[in-house]
């Protein structure tokens, strides 16, 4: 395989793991400039680009290059020759960017410590050492998930085992996992720590069963005092994978061995895992994230701006979290991209410059009627379930509460009868419209939990108001 050719596979297998905001700002202005035997040469635009690209992606790109080729490969970062060519003049507002994310970073109260030998292994295992329990915004939609995983740390093996984290696509599971890992390595440099995405166990698995060494398999896995598992959903029908991780979870949980798991859907909604697994997984505590309300989404925009020392005027953070969704990871998509168009055309950031940014990812509000498929649409993604989901006669309260706001949006929003709301959800009576419609506006008048926020995002993203 060519230089360009890998790289085009590795691009095709990246597309897959960020949103397309993060991989046009981040990854398409990457060109590769050869390979020599183990080496990747890779040019970015500029400095600013480089300091990020590596801090927030290098790992991902190395996974990727892993997966891909079947080869450890090391990347070697060029700057463009163009770039170097210009002088401190044009390129002054990047360099004080990237001057003032260094200073910030090198900050006695901002610097890391050490990395011990000991910690050596635990990295290796995958965890981030951004991810940590300091920098996770906690608001009401996640402060039971934040406290229980906060407190598993203090109790390994012996309190919430297992530990089950569940909540829709990029509302920070994955960052709550690894903060787990990170603050038990942080305690006690001799924990034996093991975080594996769903994916990289059940590749692993197969691995050493086509290379005959499942002992090893077992001994790597059963000798840890804290297993991480991400995204277990994707062992839906994986019959092989999910009964070694049986055996695995018993071993552990019988030497009273530390074990979370995160998912997309409570335990009894995952499709095609075995039942004695889902009765385990409730043996200790099941926690869940619901989508971030409109405060917490305004403080992740602005602690994400701190870290990078930027300054972000109230009106863009607000315009931000008013037009994203319950998908975080879709929120930083878009603050990533206002900050990378910023630093390389020297921009001040504006509301007006955000919108310009974002022009060409965030629909404008139009002025055409509202179909039912817009509105289920948007709701399936605010709340994060299929739309499919939200038509179904599935009564679960992930499924029914969505379900509800969406029909109040519909008749109140929308020119829609009862009996074509009903229709429309999947062939319901038109009564129970009515009972939905009923119940949105009692919790909105009387504000009720976080209903009459959420409709309101959800309206904006509708362009409704």
């Amino acid at each position: 395989m060519t230089s360009s050719t890998i790289w085009k596979d590795c691009l095709n297998d990246v597309t897959k793991h960020i949103s397309p905001q993060h991989f046009a700002t981040w990854f398409r202005p990457i060109r590769v400039l050869g390979e020599e035997d183990s080496l990747i040469k890779l040019e970015v635009p500029n400095r600013f680009f480089l300091e990020w690209i590596k801090e927030h992606y290098q790992p991902l790109i190395e996974d990727v290059l892993r997966r891909v080729t079947k080869k450890n490969y090391t990347l070697e970062w060029n700057v463009s020759s163009a770039e170097n060519k210009e002088g401190a003049g044009k390129n002054s507002a990047i360099n004080s960017s990237a001057e003032k994310a260094r200073q910030l970073l090198e900050a006695p109260e901002h610097k890391a410590p050490q990395v011990k030998p000991k910690r050596r292994a635990s990295l290796a295992h995958n965890l981030s050492k951004r991810y940590t329990f300091e920098r996770y915004i906690v608001g009401k939609a996640n402060e039971f998930a934040h406290a229980a995983c906060f407190a598993v740390t203090k109790h390994l093996g012996s309190k919430y085992n297992p530990l089950f984290i569940y909540g829709g696509v990029g509302l920070g599971k994955t960052h709550l996992l690894q903060a787990i890992g990170n603050h038990v390595i942080e305690n006690n440099e001799s924990a034996n720590v093991c975080y594996y995405t769903s994916e990289r166990f059940m590749n692993e698995f197969i691995n050493f069963v086509s290379r005959h060494k499942m002992s090893d398999f077992r001994k790597k896995f059963r000798n840890v005092d804290l297993l991480l598992i991400d995204d277990i959903q994707f062992w839906g029908g994986k019959e092989r994978t999910q009964e070694e991780f049986f055996h695995t979870f018993n071993a552990l949980y019988e030497s009273h061995k530390q074990i979370v798991v995160t998912s997309d859907k409570f335990p009894k909604e995952i499709d095609g895992i075995e039942e004695r697994l889902r009765s385990r997984f409730e043996w200790g505590l099941v926690a869940d994230i619901q989508p971030p309300d409109m405060e917490t989404k305004v403080a992740i925009i602005r602690k994400k701006a701190t870290e990078e020392a930027i300054t972000l005027p109230d009106e863009v953070a607000m315009w931000l979290a008013s037009i994203s969704g319950s998908n975080v990871r879709e929120l930083e998509g878009y603050l990533n991209r206002i900050l990378a168009v910023s630093s390389l055309t020297s921009q001040e950031i504006t509301l007006d410059m955000s919108k310009e940014a974002l022009k060409n990812i965030v629909k404008e509000r139009g002025t055409e009627k509202l179909t039912m498929n817009d509105i289920q649409k948007t709701v399936s993604e605010f709340f994060n379930i299929k739309q499919a989901e939200i038509k179904s006669k599935r009564r679960h309260r992930s499924i029914a509460g969505p379900r509800q706001v969406a029909m109040y949006i519909a008749r109140e929003h929308g020119d829609f009868s009862y009996p074509e709301i009903g229709f429309a959800f999947g062939g319901k009576d038109h009564s129970t419209a009515i009972h939905a419609v009923k119940k949105i506006t009692k919790e909105i008048k009387e504000d009720i939990g976080s209903t009459k926020k959420e409709v309101k995002e959800i309206l904006l993203k509708l362009g409704v108001i």
